[in-house]
């Protein structure tokens, strides 16, 4: 029996990858790209950081400040921001530029890893927005049908 090489075990995990599984880091990986503000904050890099309601997101990617991205995606706290970029960070979706200006200016943008999911967040963005009447009409019939039951 041969020794493996640290390149051949991870090239066998690679091959063992299976969401389904609950012992599959895959999975861990899924559950933080299923967040919301994950989506957004890809979508957001991914485009030139102006919106109008009702628009796809437009442009190319470009590096942004953490304000910039505070104003752009309502409803977020500084806080669970901050927790997004360094956990997109950790991952390697996103890069931490620090300029030493008075005062200090730190910007995130997509790295190339993060450009390959970022076509996939903006149709998935794209999609919710594009059928959110049929999901409400939905939600309306099946609610209409259904009992609700007090917790």
């Amino acid at each position: 029996m041969g020794t493996t090489t640290a390149a051949q075990r991870r090239a066998r995990a690679k091959v063992e990858y299976d969401a389904f599984l609950a012992v599959c880091p895959s999975r861990k990986l899924l559950d933080r790209l299923s967040d919301k503000w994950v989506t957004l904050v890809l979508a957001a890099l991914g485009s030139d950081g102006t919106h109008q309601p009702g628009a796809a997101c437009a442009g190319e990617p470009r590096a942004m400040r953490h304000s910039e991205l505070l104003r752009l995606l309502a409803g977020v706290s500084q806080k669970m921001l901050t927790q997004t970029l360094r956990a997109l960070e950790r991952d390697g979706l996103v890069t931490r530029t620090v300029t030493p200006t008075v005062p200090v200016t730190v910007t995130y943008e997509l790295t190339e890893l993060g450009l390959s999911l970022h076509q996939l967040t903006r149709g998935l963005k794209a999609w919710a927005e594009t059928h959110m009447d049929d999901v409400l009409a939905h939600r309306e019939s099946y609610d209409s049908r259904v009992p609700t039951v007090a917790p």
